[in-house]
């Protein structure tokens, strides 16, 4: 069992940590989980998408 999941918005509204916290929550139920942030030109008001893939599993690039 595999999940990706994007989390997209405007920097300075918790995006990157909204992945964080999706991510703790999983690797501390057993699973393995990748994280992956990409920000927009601005720091606050740009743009930020977070991947987070979730496998049960080592997952392999």
């Amino acid at each position: 069992m595999e999940f990706n999941i994007i989390i997209s918005g405007v920097g300075g509204q918790g995006n990157v940590r909204a992945a964080q916290i999706l991510g703790l929550a999983a690797l501390k139920s057993g699973y393995d989980v990748k994280i992956t942030d990409v920000y927009g030109i601005a720091q606050r008001g740009g743009s930020v998408v977070s991947h987070v893939r979730i496998g049960k599993i080592y997952i392999h690039h």
